[in-house]
């Protein structure tokens, strides 16, 4: 059957139509995947499960600082836009197909599993995940490569139609509109909903993290934070149509920091995510989230922290250890910067590409431009040595970072 994108909308998100969970139109859970018990999770032998883990971001979400692009191109629209300047869009598009098959490989995640670590969280970018998209040609082998290995895999919505920050992070167009507009939630719903009914079945992939740090911490937007979590149950809704096995992984409103958007639980099987950056490595500043577990019974988990010094890092490890929560820091691989567990060597001519991306765009400065851009052999180079250094057998591995979570060297 051939639907129109339309016609795919609205057949995946039709329980998208109704907010409301109702358990008793659901599907049994099966045995074999990882659950919630209580605070905690729990393997499918019933054991408690701690995760460890790692973020594997700039991969199909790219951002600009992990390229060392101090002004310029930031969203992964803008990095994507760039690079068809640079190199021409045929060339561009060749480039980030490779690119995504490149960046993460078998023996990334044999690295991330003698470190020690037993987890990873992989954002996403919706637009990959739409049927004829491929974006399961690139993450269905990682699943796989996981689940030799033993590393339990939470898939994370990083970029969500409308955007759900209206920041970079999320290749939005500098408002959160998703909160605005009916039709991209119903998209948001299918994209879940298609990505939920082709890994249903799949045990090493232990849930769903449905939108990343939903609305900034901005006065203006905290209008959105009533809205948080009735769309959340709109999506949760959208999965349990087509799997009940998955455990659902929430985020707070103000960059995933404010539980007080939260109710009681709507599921059986949810957990609560917390991110934490910059702030001082104590318990005080996860003691809202350590209420909210003993007020529920529910597990929390912290999705994401780092781009800090290692003492830092090795400090909140410890709160986090000494409290029984969960962690996945960010991230595993960028550019130069030591604050990841490996690093991407500067291309060839990047400091060429860098000065050039920082440069005024539009009409006006299009001359300037033309004059201080990279000769064409200079940026095809570029691009073909980014593509062989982003190997993990070229990246330099950042012994103290390691160190720091914990993990061996």
């Amino acid at each position: 059957m051939n639907w129109s994108r339309r016609e795919w909308v609205r057949n995946c998100a039709g329980l998208c139509l109704g907010a409301a969970f109702d358990a008793r139109s659901q599907q049994q859970p099966r045995s074999g995947f990882v659950k919630t018990s209580g605070k905690n999770l729990v393997t499918p032998v019933g054991e408690k499960l701690r995760l460890r883990g790692i973020n594997l971001g700039n991969w199909f979400e790219p951002e600009g600082y992990m390229f060392l692009f101090e002004g310029g191109p930031q969203s992964p629209r803008e990095i994507e836009a760039f690079f068809n300047e640079l190199i021409g869009p045929s060339a561009a598009a060749d480039f980030w197909k490779e690119y995504r098959r490149r960046y993460i490989t078998e023996k990334d995640i044999q690295f991330i599993h003698r470190s020690g670590l037993n987890s990873v969280r992989i954002p996403l970018h919706y637009k990959y995940f739409q049927p004829g998209s491929g974006g399961f040609e690139v993450l269905d082998p990682v699943i796989g490569w996981c689940r030799q290995a033993g590393i339990w895999v939470l898939l994370d919505m990083h970029c969500a139609p409308g955007g759900q920050t209206g920041t970079n992070i999320d290749d939005s167009w500098g408002y959160p509109w998703l909160y605005e507009s009916d039709r991209n939630q119903e998209l948001t719903c299918a994209v879940w909903k298609h990505i939920a009914g082709h890994y249903r079945d799949e045990p090493i992939v232990l849930g769903y993290d449905l939108l990343n740090e939903p609305i900034p911490h901005y006065p203006r937007l905290r209008q959105y934070n009533p809205k948080l979590e009735p769309l959340l149950r709109r999506i949760t809704a959208a999965i349990r149509e087509v799997d009940s096995n998955h455990a659902i992984f929430l985020e707070a409103a103000q960059w995933d920091s404010n539980f007080e958007v939260f109710g009681p639980p709507f599921d059986h099987n949810l957990v609560y995510e917390f991110h934490k950056y910059w702030t001082a490595p104590t318990q005080a500043v996860i003691q809202q989230y350590l209420d909210y577990r003993d007020r529920y019974n529910v597990p929390i988990w912290l999705g994401e922290s780092g781009e800090n010094k290692d003492e830092w890092i090795e400090q909140f490890v410890k709160v986090l250890e000494r409290n029984d929560i969960g962690w996945c820091f960010w991230p595993y691989k960028k550019m130069e910067k030591t604050s990841c567990m490996v690093s991407i060597p500067k291309p060839v001519h990047w400091d060429d590409i860098t000065k050039f991306a920082a440069m005024p765009t539009g009409t006006g400065n299009a001359e300037k431009r033309i004059a201080a851009r990279p000769s064409l052999d200079h940026s095809r180079e570029a691009a073909n040595d980014l593509l062989d250094k982003i190997s993990l057998a070229k990246c330099r591995v950042n012994t103290g970072y390691l160190q720091a979570l914990g993990l061996r060297t």
